[in-house]
């Protein structure tokens, strides 16, 4: 009820502020860069700040893995506890910078974080932003980013906002320009399943996106606007950033920008990302807009203003001091979500490495010492990084022999070099070592978003799922030497490697304490407990089309070809192997009963899937639970996990979501299927009810 009075009240004080506004102030408080009106004491507010993964582009924050690798934990705790230090860290920081009068761009409370679009196609660059493939996991997690980020005090902590409605994730390089066509099954069972979550669970804001839906332009999309208000949506909607001059500069359903702002607020587009916005009273005397839908949408960003206690002469977060950022508790938790999101996905029982079987490890290549490997995009800046190279060099008593090994993607280190120019210092450093730790992958110079990468390859997105060629070079060198490898790869996506590696540790971009999580991993200070949020395949070639929105064929849930699949969705080993022994539902409720059958304590991710008995349904079955436990070795244990109503339907070809009655739940710290039981060596449980 708290939050109903809150919307309530703030509602009402933001009409009665509106009302004494002119058609001209109300217009200028559109835009995201809002200006001051003294009259009425409204300071300057800027809507943009970014908090996908932390307080990002403002200086100093605690740095926490990427979106992706948060997912890879499967833990809902660690993607509330990254949450609700990012806005712990905002507020500290909103609150100085008022002190000190500073109402700029990346100040603010409104995070336009998460991103909840569905990562279908592994050569996104954007999708390290995403909690992976799976409608299901990504609407938990971000549910509980959102909870963390809003908190539950008497006002917001922060604004959170769900991102991107709808239907994005690639390509990057004809975002501006790209009509995303998808069928009535595929909006329901996949685009839209995580932004209803959001919003009727409480999310503040909604983000639209560049592309087109179905020939509407995303943040002027009937069918689109008509879904929030079916899901009774009541905070404010903005705009990807100069979304809106695509309507007219790319998308082209518009002449000129008079026409697409108009457009844009007549659809209930609230604030403008953008400078379209300053066109509003140029629509209004033509007669695009009129007066009462300019306050509609002013009324909008003013509850959350005071939803989020601006107005108010105190409020419960005033007193959050700034000694609060980038403190030891925080990099703690970023600590442990690494530990939590990397996923080991082979080890030939070299890992964990002995330290005292071993006097030199050599550390090689070109993520090894990166910063830039433990920040991904849009991010914030750590005062102090551990990265894999550091954490190495902490942890190990004997020597550690160091090469760049290769650039991340050019043929050369040094400009002035031949090629290869690192290749024989690689070899030699390999020679004289016990093991390598071969450190390779991306960082968002070359995947992420459109504009904001800086080399030559496809706007951001990957062509293919190799790693650069340099870096392949660099493996044959280290091969050569007939050392064993343990790979440590570091990407916010798919990456086949194309070699058999004595282990192989898949990092993500994993936040400040990347590095000594690593490490800490390696020696077996912990074990690997991440599993996979994404299908890892062998090829980008046998995939339908990157701009194929269809759904078939894509993903866990539609995959054709098992052949190209690598490592699947859910997967990841631990240093000992957790069995499911039993399971029961009753209620809704699955009963699980497990046994940690290995010589070492870990932790592991119970799965639980279920498909419907029923000949509308296709596909294999699909997460409908998880939960993460703590086992010691040779114990036994129990976890009920609640499987949500949802789950206990299926969605027709034409869209409509139906329940079903018959179903089947399967459980195991994987997916049920044979290749997820023969990578990880077990079985699953299985049981058929009616419901």
């Amino acid at each position: 009820m708290k939050n109903v009075s809150l919307y309530e009240n703030a509602r009402k004080r933001a009409k009665a502020l509106v009302d004494r506004m002119t058609v001209e102030e109300m217009a200028s408080q559109l835009r995201y860069d809002s200006p001051a009106i003294e009259r009425l004491s409204v300071p300057a507010y800027n809507w943009w700040n970014e908090g996908l993964h932390g307080l990002a582009r403002t200086g100093t924050s605690t740095v926490f893995p990427q979106a992706v690798a948060l997912a890879a934990s499967f833990d809902r705790q660690t993607v509330f506890d990254a949450a609700d230090v990012t806005s712990t860290e905002t507020r500290a920081k909103y609150n100085e910078a008022v002190r000190y009068g500073d109402r700029d761009i990346y100040k603010g409370l409104t995070l336009w974080a998460p991103n909840i679009n569905i990562f279908r196609d592994p050569r996104w660059g954007r999708g390290q932003e995403t909690y992976g493939e799976d409608p299901f996991l990504t609407a938990e997690l971000g549910k509980e980013y959102v909870k963390g980020l809003q908190g539950d005090g008497e006002v917001l902590k922060t604004a959170a906002c769900a991102k991107h409605f709808a239907v994005h994730s690639g390509p990057e390089a004809v975002r501006h320009e790209f009509d995303a066509k998808a069928l009535a099954f595929d909006m329901e069972d996949t685009y839209l399943y995580a932004f209803e979550e959001l919003v009727t669970d409480g999310v503040e804001g909604v983000m639209g996106a560049y592309n087109r839906v179905n020939g509407e332009p995303a943040c002027a999309s009937e069918f689109l606007f008509d879904k929030l208000k079916e899901w009774d949506f009541t905070g404010y909607f903005v705009s990807d950033c100069w979304a809106i001059n695509d309507f007219h500069t790319h998308h082209m359903v518009t002449s000129n920008a008079v026409e697409s702002a108009a457009m844009a607020l007549n659809a209930g587009c609230d604030v403008n990302c953008g400078c379209c916005y300053v066109n509003l009273l140029s629509a209004l005397e033509q007669g695009l807009v009129d007066e009462d839908t300019i306050k509609r949408a002013c009324v909008h960003l003013f509850t959350t203003r005071f939803k989020l206690g601006m107005f108010d002469e105190r409020t419960e977060y005033d007193d959050i001091p700034y000694s609060v950022v980038a403190c030891d508790e925080h990099k703690e938790l970023s600590y442990k979500a690494a530990v939590k999101s990397v996923v080991m996905l082979e080890n030939n029982g070299i890992l964990p490495l002995d330290k005292d079987k071993i006097k030199t490890i050599a550390v090689i290549g070109p993520t090894a010492d990166s910063r830039a490997v433990l920040e991904g995009n849009y991010n914030g800046t750590s005062d102090r990084y551990t990265t894999i190279l550091n954490g190495i060099q902490d942890s190990f008593p004997g020597r550690v022999l160091y090469s760049e090994g290769c650039h991340l993607f050019r043929d050369r280190v040094s400009v002035l070099a031949l090629p290869d120019d690192r290749l024989s210092e690689s070899y030699a450093a390999a020679r004289n070592s016990d093991v390598v730790i071969l450190c390779l992958g991306l960082d968002a110079s070359i995947e992420g978003e459109e504009g904001d990468t800086g080399n030559e390859f496809a706007s951001g997105d990957k062509t293919d799922l190799k790693l650069p060629e340099s870096q392949r070079r660099l493996i044959e060198c280290v091969k050569s030497t007939g050392k064993p490898v343990i790979t440590v790869v570091t990407a916010g996506s798919a990456i086949n490697i194309g070699f058999e590696s004595d282990a192989l540790l898949h990092a993500w971009y994993s936040g400040s304490e990347g590095g000594r999580a690593v490490a800490d991993l390696i020696f077996g200070k912990v074990s690997p407990s991440g599993k996979l949020p994404v299908t890892f395949y062998k090829s980008a070639d046998l995939l339908p089309e990157f701009t194929d929105y269809s759904m078939k064929g894509r993903t866990y849930r539609y995959a054709e070809s098992w052949d190209n699949i690598l490592y699947p969705f859910g997967y990841g080993l631990t240093y000992s192997k957790v069995e499911v022994t039993d399971l029961s539902f009753e209620n809704g409720r699955a009963g699980v009963q497990f046994k940690n059958t290995g010589s070492r304590d870990t932790q592991d991710v119970i799965e639980l899937y279920i498909r419907p008995d029923d000949e509308r349904f296709s596909g294999a079955p699909r997460l409908c639970g998880f939960a993460r436990v703590d086992t010691k070795a040779g114990q036994s244990g129990s976890v009920m996990i609640d499987i949500p109503k949802k789950a206990f339907t299926l969605v027709t070809e034409s869209g409509e979501r139906v329940r079903g009655s018959s179903f089947t739940v399967f459980a195991s710290t994987h997916q049920p299927d044979a290749l997820s039981c023969k990578l990880n060596g077990t079985e699953f449980k299985s049981i058929t009810f009616d419901f």
